[in-house]
């Protein structure tokens, strides 16, 4: 029978370190790219895929999150007292009829596979998918997690979406190894949490984006803490490796880096050139600041 990716999971109990103070009250994920949090994008790019079931792994510092996909009577009252039936809509929007969200607190911070681990009962026996929103992928016409999940409905196996980093950079990142020549889509031979640049078996990186099978359920229940000291999704995949097949998938699109503050403010700089109604006076600010008059 063949499975569809109808479950994500997107770990959101990390601290956000990176961008305090703005994330000591507030959670990273719900940092605005314009007038939408980056959790509201990754939640909207798994809907577009077919996903129905969103299951977020957290922690005590984000209940923003959960409010945030709740309803909001008071102000939707608000709205439609005074006759604002275009915001009305777009709270109404946040989460579509049908898609049911699923809150698990991650008691420590153990790093992204103990997260992962932590939406076992939730998931079951199924494929899933897992999205970090910190990456933030503009799809080429079709998000990327749907163009996964495309692949998925035909091969019926993991999936790890990749892209190629700065070859200095790959201590960032987990990274790949293919087969059959070191094609740029293709079979996983090898995968490496944050190697050394000189140790690191090519510059192709995982970037947010997976389509797991049930099986790394097991697996990660037997993983040691790794790098950082964490249990690490990417030792359970390299795992996975040995019994089933693993595929890297090069998506199509632009990624944004949203957990470093150079991204962050590349994409809110190219997500307003692209809204509807700001790109015009937006564009014409840039030119101004960029261009001043002698």
């Amino acid at each position: 029978m063949t499975q569809t990716i109808r479950k994500a999971v997107f770990p959101v109990a990390g601290m956000g370190t990176r961008f305090l103070p703005a994330t000591k009250a507030n959670p990273k994920e719900m940092l605005p790219i314009v007038d939408k949090p980056l959790i509201q994008y990754a939640v909207e790019e798994a809907i577009a895929a077919g996903v129905t079931e969103l299951i977020f792994v957290t922690s005590s510092s984000k209940r923003a999150i959960e409010d945030h996909f709740d309803r909001n009577f008071e102000l939707e009252h608000e709205l439609e007292q005074r006759g604002k039936q275009t915001l009305l809509d777009i709270v109404h929007d946040i989460l579509p009829s049908g898609v049911n969200c699923v809150y698990i607190r991650q008691p420590e911070a153990l790093g992204l596979g103990h997260a992962v681990l932590c939406a076992k009962s939730v998931v079951g026996e199924d494929p899933f998918a897992v999205i970090l929103a910190d990456d933030l992928i503009d799809g080429d016409g079709q998000g990327c997690l749907a163009q996964m999940a495309a692949l998925f409905a035909e091969r019926q196996c993991s999936l790890l979406g990749v892209e190629e980093v700065d070859p200095q950079e790959t201590d960032k990142y987990g990274i790949v190894r293919l087969g059959e020549e070191g094609q740029r889509q293709g079979r996983v031979e090898q995968i490496v949490e944050k190697p050394r640049v000189d140790e690191a078996p090519s510059n192709m990186a995982v970037v947010g984006r997976y389509i797991l099978t049930p099986r790394i359920f097991a697996l990660l229940e037997n993983t040691r803490k790794g790098a950082g000291g964490e249990i690490q999704l990417t030792d359970a995949i390299a795992d996975l490796l040995e019994e089933e097949t693993v595929l890297a998938y090069p998506f199509r699109g632009q990624r944004y880096d949203c957990g470093s503050k150079i991204g962050y403010l590349k994409a809110t700089v190219e997500y307003a050139l692209k809204h509807p109604q700001l790109r015009g006076e937006f564009l014409q600010y840039l030119r101004g600041f960029c261009l001043p008059a002698d």
